[in-house]
């Protein structure tokens, strides 16, 4: 059976870009399911808040993750830290997909093991730049930020920050590496704002 994903920010009980993930929930139960979720992630939400075993929930960052196929098969709530990362190790895989959000993440957890002595990886597929093991990517130039136009999962914060023009979409290969100054790291988690930067220097081959 597959299994799918979301993973929303709660801050202070307060949820961000509800809408993206709904639609990327319905999307995806069109792709494999042939109907629309189903679920509403706002009455999920509502619940929660209002569930007095969750008071937990009122201060600070958590992960809410749900979990789900055909029907709702789980939903967690995790305290939430910003990663430390200052190094990314690149490593190749022309095979992976993961146009969706799957909730088994064994092929990442795979080319994890690659990373060596760096905090993440960046993984590349047919000569591009996508995404590292959990997180979009936008490259500076000193100017502009760029995105790899062929991200593995096309983000609900990079939908949000291509609308804002924030960032523009662009192969990137190795060989313009040399034009960047640092790496951002995004998710829905990780804020725009929370500058998640890596040195391109510390970006290994």
């Amino acid at each position: 059976m597959c299994r799918l994903l979301e993973t929303i920010r709660m801050e202070n009980r307060q949820v961000e870009n509800l809408v993206a993930h709904q639609f990327r929930m319905d999307q995806s139960c069109l792709h494999f399911f042939g109907q629309p979720s189903g679920i509403n992630l706002q009455d999920l939400v509502d619940e929660s808040i209002q569930n007095p075993n969750q008071s937990n929930l009122n201060n600070g960052i958590f992960k809410m993750r749900v979990v789900y196929s055909q029907q709702l098969e789980e939903v967690t709530f995790m305290p939430y830290t910003l990663p430390e990362i200052q190094s990314l190790k690149l490593v190749i895989d022309d095979e992976i997909d993961y146009a969706h959000k799957f909730a088994d993440r064994q092929k990442l957890e795979q080319l994890m093991l690659k990373k060596e002595a760096c905090d993440d990886i960046v993984i590349i597929k047919n000569g591009l730049f996508t995404d590292t093991s959990y997180a979009n990517l936008a490259f500076f130039d000193g100017i502009h930020w760029f995105t790899p136009d062929q991200p593995l999962l096309k983000g609900t914060r990079r939908s949000l920050l291509l609308l804002q023009k924030k960032i523009l979409p662009t192969q990137i290969r190795l060989a313009h590496l040399r034009f960047f100054t640092k790496a951002r790291l995004f998710n829905a988690m990780i804020r725009w704002e929370d500058r998640l930067d890596v040195s391109i220097d510390k970006i290994w081959v």
